[in-house]
């Protein structure tokens, strides 16, 4: 009984020991991604989605047409800053509206669902449905779009370095290439 007794305990602090040991794999290389983390790539990625779809809303000039080097902790990279601008300058310059010659846009709001984060290595994909509005004088259009948002991590310093959409047939309202 006591033989029976020690081999039991014996397994319980094994079982116990497995459980306690930490992982071997460093938090910066496990594939998934917290939620808060998610939410904070969200909230950034979200933040150049909506400058584009109010660019497309008539308004009178402001100041802040530059955008943002950082949002919520994760900095913008120079290029894809860069590239913001343009698109929010192309955006504010073309015509506004539904169809050529129509009534302008008199408002717009855009959504950002997280889909999944996935991280590999030093870098984290965001894979997310954009829900984005406009409306104009007799009514509205509504479009969703899957975009890809690629981000990388040094120490706990994490940058947003590309952006696409997924389905290339897609043309988005807030993308300065459609027309």
């Amino acid at each position: 009984m006591a033989r029976g007794t020690r081999s039991g305990l014996a397994m319980v602090l094994a079982i116990a020991a497995c459980v306690m040991v930490p992982s071997s794999t460093p938090a910066m290389s496990r594939p998934t991604v917290d939620d808060e983390t998610k939410q904070q790539l969200t909230v950034a990625a979200r933040s150049l989605l909506e400058r584009r779809s109010k660019a497309l809303v008539q308004q009178p000039r402001r100041r802040d047409r530059q955008s943002p080097s950082e949002v919520l902790g994760v900095q913008i990279s120079p290029l894809v800053v860069r590239n913001q601008d343009r698109a929010l300058r192309e955006l504010a310059n073309r015509n506004r509206a539904p169809v050529e010659g129509g009534p302008a846009y008199t408002g717009a709001r855009t959504r950002l669902r997280a889909d999944r984060a996935v991280r590999t290595g030093d870098r984290i994909t965001l894979e997310a449905t954009e829900h984005t509005e406009v409306r104009y004088e007799n009514g509205r259009l509504t479009q969703s779009v899957r975009r890809r948002f690629e981000f990388t991590t040094q120490g706990e310093q994490i940058t947003l370095v590309a952006e696409r959409v997924l389905d290339p047939s897609v043309h988005p309202l807030n993308d300065p290439d459609h027309h």
